[in-house]
């Protein structure tokens, strides 16, 4: 008997078969999408391996001449479609999302699916703009193209995974790629919805495919593939060693955006209420965000005062289902996801780490938010991300030790720096080793600005004009002394 393609999220249907070719694909096995909120399967969902990457790739790869010479401003038009899809069915996105991953409902409806929308926005007008005057050296005249790189692999995780998507999903096919985007096993169900606003939306088949399973068995045969020409891949620093070793066979060129160890600087003349609030702001979507500011470094003389003001205030945060307004802060992803939280704090009290507040499960998936104070900076607990509502305090005396402790990570992905101070916060700012540095602000973020990280935080810039420079091949051309002018 066949099994039931389409599932029911809180009255919205979606279709839990992959899209390859502009028509929907079963597998003959599924895995089970779980809701965080309560443990409930959502879905059963078509379980992709190796034949259904080749399906993608191959159909990625015949729709890409076509779509490549579409003109720039069709393009721009189907990517506003795209968009305007995305608006018409904003609350079940929002509702979808909410079930699936476990984010706040009350943040998918005001700022994570209207961000998706603004993510096509942006490229298809970028597109429009994009370009190069001819210009000459030595008599000769120049002309510089974008040409579009082809077949894109995109990987999405599972902590936002609509708009994390879209931010490597817009600029590919701005650019003129066809792509294949895999999300995550744990929260897939919005990109099958995002196959269905594009196909309405007029995008041409096999120009976006999404297939689903597992990484160890559809996303290596999608990473290894010789028609792949560009690989995109948010997640964890293991699973990226993992891609760029099954994409060097074929020399494949990838961006990674990865972890995140972040600082917070506080020294003693910030605004130190407005410091605490954003610190205790780190604990959003239960902490499973790259860019938090995990590591909180407090000058000495008003460690005190920070503590105090902290604790109060994050005693008041409402944990719970996060289809509740008044909800704080929602649940972990995954049973697996919980019990590695919750392993790193334990071992950080085995080894004489304090929990100021939390340090423990709650029922379901949820994970007390949590600070750990008398931490050494060579422990796990302050060098390895967590990924989860745990927070490390440290003190510090004077700036270069600040400076020093900041740096002292693998990681480099942001930093924020606290203080009234006229030239300190740019000077410590210039110091810091981190692809973003906030200054007395923490996520002030627009598209116009790129994302991406030093170290193991990753190679490539998300969002932005830089995130052309993953989906693009750049051409020069030299024209003799007499030949007209190629333009734009």
């Amino acid at each position: 008997m066949a099994r039931e393609p389409e599932a029911v999220v809180d009255g919205v249907a979606v279709d839990t078969r992959h899209w390859i070719g502009g028509e929907r694909v079963d597998s003959a096995a599924t895995f089970a999408d779980v809701s965080p909120i309560d443990g409930r399967v959502l879905a059963d969902i078509a379980r992709g391996r190796e034949a259904e990457a080749a399906a993608a790739v191959a159909a990625a790869k015949a729709a890409f001449p076509a779509w490549a010479t579409t003109p720039r401003a069709e393009r721009a038009r189907i990517l506003h479609a795209i968009a305007d899809g995305v608006e018409q069915r904003l609350e079940e996105l929002a509702l979808v999302e909410t079930h699936d991953n476990g984010a706040l409902l009350r943040s998918h409806r005001r700022g994570v699916m209207p961000r998706v929308a603004h993510n096509f926005r942006f490229f298809a007008d970028w597109l429009l703009d994009l370009g190069h005057e001819d210009f000459e050296t030595r008599g000769h005249r120049n002309h510089v193209s974008w040409d579009p790189a082809g077949p894109s692999v995109l990987i999405t995780p599972w902590n936002a995974p609509l708009m994390l998507a879209t931010w490597k999903v817009a600029p590919a096919l701005a650019a003129g790629n066809s792509v294949v985007l895999k999300p995550a096993e744990w929260s897939p169900l919005t990109a099958s919805l995002l196959a269905d606003i594009a196909a309405d939306a007029g995008l041409p088949a096999g120009v976006l495919n999404v297939v689903q399973g597992y990484g160890a068995e559809i996303g290596d045969a999608l990473t290894s593939h010789p028609d792949v020409r560009r690989i995109s891949f948010t997640g964890s620093v293991p699973t990226a060693k993992r891609i760029a070793a099954s994409a060097a066979a074929n020399l494949t060129p990838l961006s990674l955006e990865l972890g995140g160890k972040s600082p917070l600087l506080v020294f003693a003349d910030a605004d130190l209420d407005l410091a605490v609030q954003l610190a205790v702001e780190q604990y959003d979507n239960a902490g499973q965000v790259c860019l938090a500011g995990t590591r909180l470094l407090v000058e000495a003389s008003i460690a005190e005062e920070f503590t105090r003001r902290f604790v109060e205030q994050a005693k008041a945060l409402k944990q719970g289902d996060p289809r509740d307004e008044a909800t704080d802060i929602g649940p972990n992803i995954h049973t697996r996801q919980l019990d590695k939280i919750d392993g790193f704090v334990r071992r950080a009290l085995r080894t004489g780490a304090r929990a100021v507040i939390g340090g423990h499960r709650e029922d379901g998936l949820y994970y007390a938010p949590t600070l750990l104070t008398d931490v050494a900076q060579d422990s796990e607990i302050v060098q390895e991300e967590v990924f989860g509502p745990v927070l490390t305090m440290q003190v510090f005396d004077t700036e270069a030790e600040a400076i020093a402790l900041a740096n002292d990570s693998e990681y480099g992905l942001a930093a924020s720096v606290w203080s009234r101070d006229a030239d300190r916060p740019l000077r410590i700012a210039r110091e810091i080793q981190a692809g973003t540095v906030w200054v007395n602000d923490w996520v002030a973020m627009r598209d116009e600005f790129e994302e991406g990280g030093y170290k193991q935080s990753g190679r490539g810039r998300l969002r932005g004009l830089a995130s052309l420079d993953d989906f693009v091949e750049y051409k020069h051309i030299v024209l003799q002394p007499g030949v007209v002018g190629l333009g734009r």
